[in-house]
């Protein structure tokens, strides 16, 4: 039996990715803004290692460990890497007759728009270096990045048809030959998916942690917009209405938790950023969600109160990740135990 655990089921580490000059994240005219770039993922791998561990996979370990006050929990692996985005090149954990497997697919690099070949190593090379112990690795000839996928870790997938079902992967497979490939990959027993729904400068074609996350078996957290005059409006309007129609296994709507959107926040060439507070991540003992210095950030704060009130709410500033198209969640994967 195969099932792909929840993110709030007991985590082993979690991974991480940092920028070095060789990534888009150094711009050659402004040599601060690498070292600017470094402050949002030593705030979040900080904010992990306090209770948890993080490997921090980096260009040059002396020098990333050096920043830290504390490097407790902390592991720091140098493997090359194009960028950031672990997320969707990490490993993506299963369990199989109930021990850990972790699956390494194929990353194209969000249908072949950037440079990946390094990425789409780093599994392989962390695991020959052997820091995932004797897990196994199993690797996957299918192209499958992990933000486009939410587990209730009990065999429902929730997804959508932008990103799974474009030309740009495995040739634009159908639906149902792609939740062929999830039930014989991750277990699924069922996919959900969202057709509706993206974010202004996204370059995943609608990743799912941009948009709806399962924060328990019940509960779907998502991106709502009440501005009529917003350019997302109409599309998130009619996700909603989609997530409104969806059952769990067991027959019943979902508890919806709606999630509000930021201010449009653009970038120094007037192109729209996709800042979304659905980009959190669940660890073992945390909740660490991205702000962007908004009106909403202290709003939404309240909101995982409440959701995940066993829990600590970390806030991180991540309006440097947006700059270059992802967010907190991207920025991270963890590893089930």
């Amino acid at each position: 039996m195969i099932k792909m655990p929840a993110e709030w089921e007991k985590q082993r580490t979690v991974l991480m990715s940092f920028p070095h000059e060789e990534t888009d994240w150094h711009n050659t005219d402004n040599e601060a803004d690498l070292e600017a770039s470094l402050s949002p993922f030593i705030r979040i791998a900080q904010a992990i290692a306090y209770a948890q561990p993080v490997y921090i996979i980096c260009k040059d370990k002396n020098n990333i460990s050096s920043m830290f006050c504390s490097t407790r929990n902390m592991t720091f692996i140098e493997i090359p890497t194009n960028d950031t985005w672990i997320r969707d090149y990490g490993y993506i954990s299963i369990k199989e007759d109930d021990q850990i497997k972790l699956l390494d697919f194929t990353f194209d690099g969000w249908g072949g728009k950037f440079e990946a070949s390094l990425d789409n190593s780093v599994n392989n090379t962390l695991h020959k270096k052997g820091y995932m112990g004797i897990t196994p690795l199993e690797k996957v000839d299918f192209i499958l990045e992990g933000g486009s996928i939410e587990s209730d870790g009990e065999g429902t997938i929730l997804s959508t048809a932008a990103c799974l079902c474009n030309t740009n992967r495995n040739g634009g497979l159908s639906k149902q030959e792609i939740e062929e490939k999830l039930h014989t990959h991750l277990g699924a027993k069922r996919v959900l998916w969202l057709d509706h729904g993206y974010l202004a400068g996204d370059d995943t074609d609608s990743h799912i942690d941009t948009l709806a996350r399962f924060v328990n078996k019940e509960t779907i957290a998502y991106v709502k917009c009440n501005d009529k005059d917003d350019e997302h409006f109409e599309a998130l309007q009619k996700m909603e209405v989609q997530l409104k129609e969806f059952k769990t296994k067991e027959g019943k709507p979902y508890k919806l938790i709606a999630l509000p959107m930021t201010d449009a926040i653009y970038d120094k060439d007037n192109k729209r950023l996709p800042a979304t507070y659905a980009n959190f991540l669940i660890t073992n003992d945390a909740l660490i969600y991205p702000t962007y210095n908004d009106k909403n950030d202290t709003n939404t704060g309240e909101i995982f109160k409440e959701v995940f009130s066993n829990k600590e709410i970390i806030p991180i500033n991540c309006l440097k990740l947006i700059e270059q198209g992802g967010s907190l969640h991207c920025s991270t994967m963890q590893i089930a135990y």
